[in-house]
């Protein structure tokens, strides 16, 4: 069961300027004063003008309410609608959103009348600190490097050409029609050469050197130690015994999920995403701070992207000898501005305090509820009780809307003939799965 801690209120009252946008946007995005006190209501009351500063997290720390949520609910207009209706209607009411009623949340822990106000306006509305396992929240902070002698030197990363670092990545991920792609010396020393032996190594895991003479002058020869199999296992042996083998760090990202963090950061680094561990998925439409490990790459490589990437910025850099597991952080913590703010200044205290005495009803999310012209909860609900023959009319019921000719072919067959294997026999192989019950 999650709690809910308050540190601060303000009963601020936002600026009119806010409130200036279309009315239909308005009207879309305003939340019920009849879902106030359900399941994502980690508020704060204070209104800001202005996006928070991108490298700055602590300034967010005021006029909030901390809770150990998962991800919230994106803005919904909330419509009444016929709970069991076809799947036209319930489709219909997608386009607007469903209501909490719509699902069967009818329960509150209080009887106030509450207030009403734009969620996630702007992404910067919404911040998340990860909280991890011991109970520390993660804030980014330090943009130190821990010193390492076996590190490469900074002129690493900047001795080789954009040119020769686009040959050097088609080359690792064997793209180019050559074995090897040969860099000239310009400055024939061997300090010159040691460091694009060095640059090569460390920014093309899977890739080894060696030095050639060629009409009298010095070349590099980058060329492939072991295969294909070297992209998915980066570097062992060039890896210091003393240091552990995962360098975690804090990411923090700006409208961004999580795993397209992970891709971005991947491909500039130019290893395979897998090798990347973390211990729970973020929002997108949000400001978020998360600890991340990554497998034998070091920290002066990971601190150089602050220099290249955009919404971005990774810190608190240490090394240590596991990874991270989905499930181990202890929870989130929420900084929650609201907009538009339709309620007095007392309904705004009496709510606030409710929330922070008594707390909430753990109700999903309604983004658990799916947005398909099926409703999900109908067909967990049939699941739940065994009664498989309504979960295959459910899933396999025609509905409308653009889907694929094979879907299509699917439900059309099983709506005719309600056999499973004529059904199955519409789609194409590679769609196919089995379900064991």
């Amino acid at each position: 069961m999650e709690t809910v801690e308050m540190n601060s209120v303000s009963l601020k009252r936002p600026h009119s300027e806010d409130g200036v946008a279309n009315a239909d946007e308005v009207k879309r995005q305003k939340i019920s004063e009849k879902s106030k006190t359900e399941n994502d209501s980690g508020q704060s009351t204070e209104a800001v003008t202005e996006q928070p500063d991108k490298s700055l997290l602590e300034d967010t720390k005021n006029e909030i309410i901390s809770n150990e949520e998962s991800e919230e609910q994106e803005d919904e207009e909330l419509e009444d609608s016929d709970e069991d209706g076809d799947p036209e209607s319930f489709a219909d009411m997608m386009k607007h959103g469903l209501t909490e009623s719509d699902v069967g949340i009818t329960k509150f822990v209080s009887s106030h009348k509450g207030f009403s106000g734009i969620l996630k306006e702007r992404y910067s509305d919404f911040v998340v600190h990860e909280i991890g396992k011991d109970g520390r929240v993660s804030h980014l902070d330090d943009f130190t490097v821990p010193v390492d002698d076996e590190d490469p030197s900074e002129e690493t990363f900047t001795v080789l050409s954009d040119e020769d670092k686009q040959r050097l990545e088609e080359l690792q991920l064997f793209k180019n029609k050559e074995t090897s792609v040969a860099i000239e010396v310009v400055e024939d020393t061997k300090e010159k050469r040691t460091v694009i032996h060095q640059a090569v190594k460390s920014l093309f895991p899977g890739l080894e050197t060696k030095t050639e003479d060629r009409d009298g002058k010095k070349y590099i020869i980058a060329y492939h130690a072991a295969g294909k199999k070297a992209l998915a296992n980066p570097r062992k042996h060039s890896w210091p015994k003393s240091r552990g083998s995962y360098c975690h760090f804090v990411l923090y990202k700006e409208n961004k999920d999580t795993m397209d963090a992970i891709n971005v950061l991947s491909k500039f680094l130019r290893v395979k995403p897998n090798i990347f561990s973390y211990m729970g998925t973020k929002d997108k439409r949000a400001i978020t701070v998360q600890e991340i490990a990554v497998l034998r790459i070091t920290a002066q490589r990971l601190a150089h992207l602050n220099k290249c990437l955009m919404n971005f910025k990774l810190g608190n850099f240490s090394y240590k000898n596991h990874p991270l597991k989905l499930g181990e952080l202890q929870g989130n913590h929420f900084t929650v501005v609201l907009r538009n703010i339709t309620g007095t200044d007392d309904e705004v205290e009496q709510a606030m305090h409710s929330l922070r005495e008594i707390g909430f009803i753990n109700y999903y999310g309604m983004q658990r509820f799916g947005t398909t012209a099926v409703p999900t909860y109908q067909i967990g609900r049939a699941i739940l009780q065994n009664n498989w023959n309504e979960v295959m009319d459910l899933i396999l019921k025609p509905r409308p809307g653009a889907e694929k000719g094979y879907l299509v072919k699917c439900r059309e067959e099983w709506a005719k003939t309600k056999d499973p294997a004529a059904a199955l026999k519409k789609l194409p192989v590679k769609r196919c799965c089995f379900i064991i019950a």
